[in-house]
Formats: structure tokens, sequence, C-alpha cells
């Protein structure tokens, strides 16, 4: 009878501890990164092997945008002061430019302060073509990036994306409106 009761208790017990694992981040997708290289705000060559070992928040914007990026870029800025006041560390905010030709590394960076971005974990990106910036969004994100041959308005999606720390792509979430920040920590979390 007693023994019994110890393997009711010790099942029971490694039933609740099972529960108290990492939480599984909802509608999860596992598209990994292919490298890169690409040119930082500060002039720093940049590529996968420097983000890998940080969960990233990643988006895609250019300067010249008269609609979406600016409320995109204050939403990124808002999640960014969100993980650095919750004390999250090794998260990395990544945006890439999608015109390339006309974001330089000092265009990006005046662009981001003027929305008080902290340029510590936030890295913006330029230095590749145009056609490279296509495929990559394409092949990696799934995402349209295009910029047509009339005008200067690039068109782009809106979402901003989860990577965890080996360099894959976990989730993507409205950047531009109704942007669900608590979701977003909850899964950086999630990655720690």
């Amino acid at each position: 009878m007693k023994i019994r009761y110890l393997l009711y208790f010790v099942i029971v017990g490694m039933l609740l501890l099972a529960g108290c694992g990492k939480k599984e981040i909802e509608n999860a997708v596992n598209w990994p990164i292919k490298d890169f290289t690409a040119t930082s705000q500060e002039h720093k060559t940049v590529g996968l092997k420097d983000l890998k070992g940080k969960v990233w928040i990643s988006d895609f914007i250019f300067t010249s945008c008269a609609d979406v990026c600016p409320p995109m870029t204050a939403n990124m800025a808002k999640l960014q002061k969100m993980v650095n006041d919750k004390g999250l560390e090794n998260v990395e905010f990544v945006s890439f430019s999608v015109d390339p030709s006309v974001d330089t590394p000092e265009a990006l960076k005046n662009y981001a302060t003027q929305f008080g971005a902290d340029l510590k974990n936030w890295t913006l990106l330029t230095g590749y073509s145009q056609e490279f910036i296509e495929e990559f969004a394409l092949k990696n994100y799934k995402a349209l990036v295009k910029k047509p041959e009339e005008g200067n308005q690039v068109i782009h999606g809106t979402s901003i994306y989860l990577v965890d720390q080996k360099g894959n792509i976990k989730k993507s979430y409205n950047g531009y409106k109704n942007v669900p920040f608590e979701e977003i920590i909850s899964d950086i979390k999630s990655l720690q």
C-alpha cells in the first residue's frame, strides 16, 4: 500500500514538473534565415553570424517611406523600450532597408534616432543591391519587397518577425497597427 502511494506521488510530481517547462510559441514557424552580408548604420559589416546567440526582432523599412514605415519604426522603438525596461538580455532589433540605393548608413542612423531608437541593440542594415533584398525577403521571410520602376515608394509588408538564437524565424506579428506587444514579450521570454 505504501509503495502504491509513493508511486502515485512520484507520478503526480513528475506531471506537475512537466507542466512547468518553457511555454511554447503559439503558431510558431521555423524558417531558417540564410547568411547575408550588409552594412550597419555604423558602417560595420554585419552577417548572420553576428546575430547568432541572440533573439532578434526584425522588420523591413525605408527612410523615405510616406506611410507605414514611421508607425512601424515607432512601434519597434516602443517594443525595444519594453524589452529593455523588462531587463530582457541578448535581444537585438534589426531593420533591413528595402531601398538600399537611397538609405545610406547615415540616413538610417538619423531616421532611427528620430524615433528614439537605442542603437546599442538596434542594427539598421543597407549596403546590398535592390535585387538582393527583394529575393532575401521573399526566400527567408516569405515577404514581398518590390521597388516599382516609377516613383520612390517601395512596396513591402508591415510585419515584424521574431528570430531565435540560431537564426530561425519563429513568428510574425503586425508591426503597423494593433501590435501585440505583450504577446511578443512573452514569446521572447519563451525563447530565452
